[in-house]
């Protein structure tokens, strides 16, 4: 299963085509993203199914992002890396199956490990293929708009920070816009390879992966301009309706709470001098 010492981190053109050919020829979240099977599924056993996930479709032909993400990426990428993430996610579930029937939990460590990185890649490109759409770019409106601008100042502002933490991810990760609950605000984390440095509790709503897979194909070493091509393909109604998702999730703000209070005071109209 893939893994983040293992040779997915490509240093030159050589080793990342000998990299993605590998294994198919080779991140509330998104609903494709989560379990096919859970505890209260069952067989015709009665038996409950394990857990599993599967590679869910893109919204979209292969093709529909050109020329700003072509053809033979997007089927790499989704066919090829995505679907290892889920192996990956996979084969980690059943081992952890194993430790347990045989009550025997040496190495877990590494199974652990296998699974958040595993799981994480699966999440993050679940999302990634949604938030993108064949009549994408522009800027964003209505509720989510008002967010960025209160969060950043401008939309402007907000795409300047967003795609310089995208092109100063140190070797391969990913840039992503949360929703951060506890400050009921929109952060930009950087996130080094498809786990590391994640702000916990925080729901991901726009995700770029500037993993060499994501691009070398097409924009070779040019980073910069990939990220410049991929806010013409940015879904906003997705990343809106993610945002919107959260916010209901939460529930209302302090600040929601305090004013309905003062409403439901008897003494909210008051004179302030008494």
């Amino acid at each position: 299963m893939p893994n983040d010492d293992d040779a997915a981190y490509p240093t030159d053109r050589r080793a990342f085509l000998e990299s993605v050919g590998l294994s198919a020829g080779v991140a509330a979240l998104a609903s494709t993203a989560l379990p096919t099977a859970g505890a209260d599924e069952t067989d015709a056993n009665d038996d409950p199914l394990p857990m599993s996930y599967d590679l869910p479709d893109l919204p979209y032909e292969y093709d529909a992002l050109e020329p700003h993400i072509d053809r033979e990426i997007m089927e790499l990428h989704h066919s090829g890396h995505h679907q290892a993430y889920v192996d990956g996610a996979n084969d980690a579930l059943e081992e952890l199956e194993e430790m347990r029937d045989a009550d025997d939990f040496e190495g877990i460590k590494a199974v652990k490990r296998d699974l958040a990185f595993n799981l994480s890649g699966h999440v993050n490109h679940a999302i990634f293929w949604e938030n993108m759409a064949p009549d994408g770019g522009g800027e964003p409106t209505g509720t989510l708009a008002e967010a960025i601008e209160r969060s950043f100042g401008s939309f402007e502002a907000f795409r300047a920070e967003f795609t310089q933490t995208a092109a100063d991810v140190e070797s391969v990760g990913w840039a992503m816009l949360f929703y951060e609950p506890l400050a009921d605000e929109l952060i930009i984390g950087q996130l080094e390879s498809q786990h590391l440095l994640a702000h916990q509790d925080s729901t991901p709503l726009l995700t770029l992966d500037v993993w060499e897979h994501a691009y070398y194909l097409q924009y070779q070493n040019e980073r910069d301009t990939y990220i410049d091509e991929w806010w013409n393909v940015v879904d906003w109604d997705d990343v809106a309706e993610r945002y919107e998702a959260a916010c209901a999730q939460r529930g209302p703000s302090d600040e929601d709470d305090r004013g309905q209070q003062a409403e439901q005071s008897p003494y909210s109209s008051l004179p302030n001098s008494v």
